[in-house]
Formats: C-alpha cells, sequence, structure tokens
C-alpha cells in the first residue's frame, strides 16, 4: 500500500494488507456486515500478502461483482415454489380426506 505523502515525488510504501483464506469458507461464522468469525468448521487460516501464496489479490479502483447467476437462481426459486406448491396442495387434500373419512 503506498501513499502520496507531502514533499515527495513519488508514492511511499506505508504498509502491507494481510488477506486470510480457509480450507472451508462455508463453515466461517456470519457476524453481520460483511464480518465472518473462524470456527472449527472453516479450519485455520492461510495468511498472506495479497497475490503471493494463492490467497487473493486487492485492486484499487474496482468494484466487486456479483458471483450469483441470477438466471440460474429465478429458475431455483420457481422449482422451489412450485415444490411448495405441491406439497400444499397434498396436505390440502390429506386434511379433506380425513375430514370425509371422520364424517363415516
Amino acid at each position: 500500500m503506498t501513499a502520496a505523502i507531502p514533499g515527495t515525488v513519488t508514492p511511499q510504501t506505508i504498509g502491507t494488507i494481510t488477506l486470510a483464506s480457509f480450507i472451508n469458507p462455508p463453515g466461517l461464522e456470519p457476524k453481520g456486515q460483511n464480518i465472518y468469525a473462524e470456527t472449527a468448521a472453516s479450519g485455520q487460516p492461510t495468511v498472506g500478502a495479497a497475490n503471493a501464496n494463492g490467497v487473493g489479490s486487492l485492486m484499487q479502483g474496482f468494484v466487486e461483482t456479483s458471483n450469483v447467476n441470477v438466471v440460474q437462481e429465478l429458475v431455483t426459486m420457481i422449482q422451489t415454489q412450485r415444490a411448495y406448491e405441491m406439497n400444499s396442495k397434498a396436505i390440502q387434500t390429506s386434511d379433506q380426506m380425513l375430514q370425509k373419512l371422520g364424517q363415516l
């Protein structure tokens, strides 16, 4: 990480940002506001400087894009909704059958 220091022409290195990666990232415990905590399920962190040892990189001036396939998620949501509707209808039919059975 560099910064422009008053009185100097070239940016000066003021530090490095350390990144961490985990063997099982879904095992991290979400704390909210993009903060996660290490758990036994996530494993121990592999810590290193950006662009080194496969821990990732940082790029100034870039915006992170979504890692979600919107079309696939929409299809999955529709499938889930239809499965819910079918199960709901099956329960209603079962209730109606039990009512008729109770009337006999």
